[in-house]
């Protein structure tokens, strides 16, 4: 996000908003007496106006009005030349932002302002996937949206006359967080700041600094706070409670602005820690397959023998190419839980793997992934704490000859084995390979007839 985008306030090029204010000699005085306007007619919503982008910044050329909320202050200095609104005061369907050259505009739109803009006149951009209003730059002959210009300000925005409201605040929680909601302002309630970042300010001086919220299931949202701002160097809250803010979105990354630190309501206690990683020596390697006719088929399977589902957060599968005595590659299985008496079946190849065998595969990985050995690779299952559970092959030593080269083939678990080994135990496998050492089957295999995904047997 940059640094133009909104909350830094910089301390240079003053700008006078001339239609609104005259001269003064201090900051000390009374925010100007509006000029209420009475003829305007709103004559469209806040979806129609999205809808008229299509592949860029466009010049909206329509008499359309649309009124809002102001939700958004730089009173406190951790927003800057953005004013943002919602489309109503306690249950919005959607959000914008203005982006516009005006200081202390907290005197002239404040929180809960019942505000009019004519569009007509004014950009309309997308930026890492956010609507914003305002005036234009251009870039390497593209069009942006950019701070609308003060002297232009008093013809697009109008506040109305009524006192301002109270804004009610969506209840929302971290995991359930919609595009609609961007650019409005949402309540989080039960997190805390991460424990590294306690003790740390709010932000580094003069910098945009990302600290980091977390509720009681592990769920992580950016708090984005300006270097500018008059708690820059406060110290972020130990406990735990709710935190109010407008939520923004960098492209797949929501972000949550506060106004100032009245927003934050930390006295509980911090949540309790949560166990979440777990480890199990009934999770194991079960099949790894090489086909003869088709590498593109290539995959691993994970067997987990208890009768409960286990969580496979911070468990890591490692490869180790050929005789290579260093992890070659890995695959975080973080996110993935393999259920009861079930399998997990990791591809490199997605439409491959569902073309051969006729469904989709769990865990998509890349090539030269451990899901992606030629058969004289070495692996090992790993869980959240470093503890190596289960090891297929002898690391060090290339497969090619050995009993333990699946090449252009096949490696089982025996049916009867129902526990990881963090040793390789020959006794333990069937094989099937091209060239393999006495006691494998040198006989190629071909998917799909060859081979048995998803199925312990």
């Amino acid at each position: 996000m940059t640094l133009t985008s909104f909350t830094l306030k910089t301390t240079t090029g003053i700008f006078v908003l001339a239609a609104l204010i005259g001269c003064v000699k201090d900051q000390n005085f009374d925010a100007p007496k509006k000029s209420c306007e009475v003829d305007l007619e709103v004559n469209t919503t806040f979806t129609d106006v999205k809808n008229l982008y299509v592949d860029g910044t466009v010049q909206i050329q329509d008499d359309l009005v649309i009124e809002g909320y102001v939700i958004s202050s730089d009173e406190a200095g951790n927003f800057f030349s953005t004013l943002h609104f919602q489309d109503d005061p306690g249950n919005p369907a959607e959000g914008l932002q203005l982006e516009f050259d005006v200081r202390d505009s907290h005197l002239f739109y404040p929180i809960g302002s019942k505000i009019y803009v004519k569009l007509k006149g004014l950009y309309l951009g997308k930026q890492k996937d956010v609507y914003k209003l305002g005036g234009v730059f251009t870039s390497f002959g593209n069009l942006s949206v950019g701070r609308l210009p003060a002297n232009v300000v008093s013809q697009h925005l109008y506040v109305s006359c009524s006192d301002p409201v109270s804004i009610t605040p969506i209840e929302a929680r971290i995991d359930a967080l919609e595009e609609h909601m961007v650019n409005t302002i949402v309540e989080l309630k039960n997190v805390e700041i991460i424990d590294d970042e306690l003790g740390l300010p709010f932000a580094e001086v003069r910098e945009e600094t990302e600290r980091t919220l977390i509720d009681c299931d592990d769920n992580e949202i950016v708090l984005l706070n300006s270097g500018y701002s008059d708690f820059q160097s406060t110290l972020l809250p130990e406990g735990s409670g709710s935190v109010v803010g407008v939520l923004l979105k960098e492209t797949s990354r929501y972000m949550l602005v506060i106004r100032d630190l009245n927003d934050i309501d930390f006295q509980e206690e911090r949540c309790a820690e949560v166990i979440d990683e777990f480890t199990s020596n009934a999770v194991f390697i079960s099949e790894l397959a090489d086909p003869d006719n088709n590498s593109g088929a290539r995959f691993v399977e994970l067997y987990n023998a208890r009768t409960e589902g286990v969580s496979l957060k911070g468990w890591n599968l490692n490869r180790y190419t050929n005789d290579n005595m260093e992890i070659s590659s890995t695959v975080d299985l973080s996110g993935f839980e393999i259920g009861p008496e079930s399998t997990l079946l990791i591809s490199p190849n997605a439409t491959e793997f569902e073309t051969v065998y006729g469904f989709a595969p769990d865990v998509v990985v890349g090539t030269n992934s451990p899901a992606d050995s030629n058969g004289d690779d070495n692996l090992q299952l790993v869980d959240p704490f470093g503890t190596v559970i289960d090891t297929f092959g002898i690391i060090g030593e290339d497969g090619s000859g050995t009993n333990h080269e699946f090449e252009d083939g096949r490696a089982l678990r025996k049916p009867e084995i129902f526990e990881a080994n963090a040793n390789y135990n020959f006794e333990e496998w069937i094989l099937y390979n091209d060239t393999g050492a006495a006691g494998t089957i040198n006989q190629p295999q071909n998917a799909p007839a060859d081979f048995t995904p998803g199925i312990r047997n």
